[in-house]
């Protein structure tokens, strides 16, 4: 039996009664675990905090935390709060984002490896004095290149990648090596009709097409210069996005997952509003 997936969502589009009912039924349907993005919406810590207030199981990760937006001292100390405060069920999920996100917290943007390193470095130099969990609330880096790959397996407990083939799954995990977590992020739209599941595809990747971080990597894995134009080619999104039924999408799944990833975190996209909603359909099926 293949194991449950976790879920990644944009809370931040939930009043905070939705939230607290949307967590409670990932948690009821056995769920992994959510991950609450960070972008310009809810602070995540605090996000997660409420979350993890209201449920009792359902383990819940900043999926993921900006470094430029907090330094690691006080990262250090959101970990340890967390994970006591919750019996251990939270998980300290970080990335490095993109130049532009450093931009808007003034700050200059350092090679990604460096920084993550060095912050990393200041986390584990922090004394946080206050009462220590059982264990240390695990640490998920977003990796996507072989360097951070490498020091995800040297120096955290799992690893997130996000709008790669099967094919960098593979090499992530040859990376990696056996018994690391890695959690691969899978958008996925139960919709048959091509056209609509493409236009949502693109709508929802178009705020990463354009970084340069994603297009090295596409080109690095085998697309060309011309899927990356228009919004991205129908192969494009056909090879990021699980689209079409849920055997579907459960096949793309089982492919990652033959490729090496540990678990499935579905990005789920609704094709019956235009509004950021769950789509319980697809959200029961994947886990009935």
């Amino acid at each position: 039996m293949e194991p449950n997936p976790g879920i990644i969502f944009y809370t931040d589009a939930l009043t905070a009664p939705e939230l607290v009912s949307f967590a409670q039924r990932l948690e009821e349907l056995e769920y992994d675990c959510l991950l609450v993005p960070e972008f310009f919406g809810r602070e995540p810590f605090s996000t997660v905090t409420h979350v993890l207030a209201n449920t009792r199981e359902l383990r819940v990760a900043t999926g993921i935390a900006n470094v430029y937006a907090r330094d690691a001292i006080v990262a250090a100390q959101a970990r340890q709060t967390l994970a006591e405060l919750s019996g251990g069920r939270f998980i300290l999920g970080l990335g490095v984002s993109h130049p532009p996100m450093a931009e808007a917290h003034g700050l200059e943007w350092v090679p990604p490896v460096r920084k993550m390193r060095g912050y990393l470095d200041g986390i584990e130099q922090t004394q946080v004095q206050s009462p220590p969990p059982a264990e240390p609330a695990p640490i998920w880096l977003a990796a996507h290149g072989p360097k951070m790959l490498g020091l995800a397996a040297e120096r955290a407990n799992g690893a997130n990648t996000y709008l790669m083939p099967p094919a960098h799954t593979r090499d992530a995990r040859e990376r990696v090596g056996d018994g690391f977590r890695l959690n691969v992020v899978l958008p996925c739209c139960l919709c048959e009709d091509a056209t609509i599941a493409r236009k949502i595809g693109r709508a929802a990747l178009s705020i990463y097409i354009p970084l340069p971080a994603y297009q090295e990597q596409w080109l690095a894995w085998g697309f060309r210069a011309k899927d990356l134009e228009d919004g991205g080619s129908d192969h494009l999104i056909d090879s990021l996005v699980a689209w079409g039924d849920v055997a579907a999408i459960q096949r793309r799944m089982s492919e990652h997952r033959e490729a090496g990833a540990t678990r499935i975190v579905v990005s789920p996209f609704n094709p019956e509003t235009r509004v950021p909603s769950p789509h319980w359909k697809l959200l029961e099926a994947l886990v009935s």
